[in-house]
């Protein structure tokens, strides 16, 4: 039943009684029981604390942000060297990269150079983040994704 209720089975008329006296409401517990569970409380209190504790545990999760950065099959030193800045900083605030090269029409036949950049990124920037997924050709695209290091 409730706090200060002497646990049993009661009648409905009776937990209902008992409730009243207390001020607060019956609530049923679990249907499908035989008979039929029932507990004494304050409903309102119980929605509101549940809310409560739900709130409380969609604060603590955490949120994944994912940076993409882009590569040509043919991309050129400096702009490598430009990008891997950017991607070293992603992974240093904790987000997570997902590095791909991108295939312009019959670039396809490059698929080497870019599985060798992605490679390259993922060698280099090794002491930040750990490669999640190798690089791999989806349609057009060759994608690798690197999860941050834990920082200590």
């Amino acid at each position: 039943m409730g706090d200060n209720v002497e646990i049993g089975v009661y009648p409905t008329r009776k937990a209902q009684e008992i409730a009243d006296e207390l001020g607060v409401d019956l609530v049923e517990i679990s249907p499908n029981a035989n008979p039929p569970v029932c507990k004494a409380m304050d409903y309102k209190k119980f929605v509101y604390e549940q809310k409560k504790r739900e709130k409380a545990m969609k604060a603590k999760a955490t949120k994944v942000i994912v940076k993409e950065i882009r590569f040509g099959p043919n991309t050129d030193d400096h702009d490598y060297e430009f990008k891997k800045k950017h991607a070293q900083k992603f992974l240093e605030d904790g987000a997570k990269l997902k590095a791909y090269v991108f295939f312009k029409g019959r670039s396809i036949v490059f698929k080497d150079q870019g599985q060798i950049l992605l490679l390259k990124l993922a060698q280099e920037l090794e002491e930040y983040g750990k490669v999640e997924q190798m690089p791999k050709l989806e349609g057009k695209r060759m994608i690798m994704f690197m999860a941050p290091k834990k920082t200590k």
